[in-house]
């Protein structure tokens, strides 16, 4: 089969300009994480509330999900991201003059996380709607994996940068956050205005759950969610990244940054090859990826060796990178355009719920067993979910090729 021809100028433009503002936001988000992950656990010494700052970014994204799809299905979308990107300028200003000024309380941090969970639920799947509107379908899998690599080398970027200012005081890396989200403010405006018919249907309750429906309606798509679901929110570790840092691996806000780096390192690397790696079985391929996050978690947890730790974190990060572009090219391409903002609404949801949930989900395991084993349970649970979705999900470990309605 030849190769696509190549986009217009204009799109190419659209799409530059896109991968920016997503860098831009990643780089603030994992700047962000770092220093309020390091500054709760200095100044408490919990892994419990290392778990509520998860959680405190979960609520929003339960409460506002529903809200959010519609108005990404009638609102342009790149005024919906610039709304959330004033809500994170204003918060991370605030969080680095609390720094300074060392007035800052783990409630009030818990607050302003909440805010920027806020932000994210609306700004996600904004986000991931707006990427179909600026490539044409058949440009859509290398669009994605483009886009999962750049934001993959602002991960790396982030947390180690943030881990490093971290040593010249708290507000620093916040400070620089809030600079970041405020060059996201800038750069998705610039992004052309979506050429889309807006519905000019009302609002019903029925319109506002078809996101869920139209999910729980297609088992490939439902599948492939809810796995990455499930294994990230056993599987995850990040919330106890600071305890593994400053108690097991005694590395410090540097050693933490790097932690954090580890796995956008892998995913990155492994973002060079995922797009000739997936071709054909996608479904097992998945699944595969799934089973090695997992056995990667275990190798993590019981590593006293940060060269160790940080390999097996880069694992997790390729295993993760194969998923993520699977699981957004069968979202993207089996939704149509009218649907992908309450679509990607209910994906946001799932993926907040793995990554926030389960960070609240691995703090109160490690206060109750210790940092160790809650990461081997995670590890452990996470296989085990693969395993189990593959009996109850065949369509999607039949499926072959990266279309939502496709299988062998």
């Amino acid at each position: 089969m030849s190769d696509p021809k190549p986009a217009p100028p204009a799109e190419r433009r659209a799409f530059r300009l896109f991968l920016l503002a997503r860098v831009f936001t990643s780089l603030s988000f994992q700047m962000a994480g770092v220093a309020i992950g390091w500054l709760v656990y200095a100044r408490t010494g919990s892994a419990y509330n290392l778990g509520l700052v998860g959680l405190a970014q979960f609520l929003p994204m339960v409460v506002l999900t529903f809200v959010v799809g519609p108005l990404a299905d009638r609102v342009d979308r790149r005024r919906i991201v610039a709304g959330c990107e004033i809500v994170n300028v204003a918060t991370l200003a605030l969080l680095a003059v609390g720094a300074v000024g060392d007035w800052l309380s783990a409630p009030v941090i818990f607050v302003a996380v909440a805010l920027l969970g806020a932000a994210r639920a609306f700004e996600h799947p904004s986000m991931s709607a707006l990427l179909p509107g600026i490539v044409g379908e058949t440009e859509l899998p290398r669009a994605v994996a483009y886009s999962s690599s750049a934001m993959q080398t602002a991960t790396i970027v982030g947390p180690a940068l943030g881990g490093l200012l971290y040593a010249f005081g708290a507000h620093v890396p916040l400070a620089v956050a809030a600079a970041m989200s405020a060059a996201t403010f800038f750069a998705i405006l610039a992004v052309p205005m979506e050429r889309r018919a807006l519905p000019k249907s009302p609002v019903t309750l029925e319109s506002v759950f078809s996101g869920l429906s139209f999910i729980w309606q297609r088992p490939v798509i439902l599948g492939a969610i809810s796995l990455d679901l499930f294994a990230v929110l056993l599987g995850g570790v990040t919330a106890l990244l600071p305890i593994y840092a400053h108690d097991i691996l005694e590395t410090g806000s540097l050693g933490l940054g790097l932690l954090r780096s580890a796995p956008a390192i892998g995913a990155l690397a492994m973002s060079i090859f995922v797009s000739r790696m997936i071709g054909s079985n996608v479904g097992r391929t998945l699944f595969v990826a799934v089973a090695l996050f997992g056995l990667a978690i275990v190798v993590f947890a019981l590593s006293r060796n940060m060269i160790l730790s940080l390999a097996a974190l880069a694992v997790t990060g390729a295993a993760d990178n194969i998923s993520v572009v699977i699981r957004q090219s069968l979202v993207q391409l089996g939704t149509p355009d009218g649907m992908r903002g309450r679509v990607s609404a209910v994906n946001s949801l799932f993926i907040g719920t793995s990554n926030q949930l389960g960070e609240f989900e691995s703090g109160m395991l490690a206060g109750l067993f210790g940092a160790v084993p809650a990461g081997v349970i995670g590890g452990v649970g996470t296989i085990l979910v693969a395993l189990l979705w593959m009996r109850l999900f065949p369509d999607l470990r039949r499926q072959d090729r990266l279309a939502a309605g496709e299988s062998r």
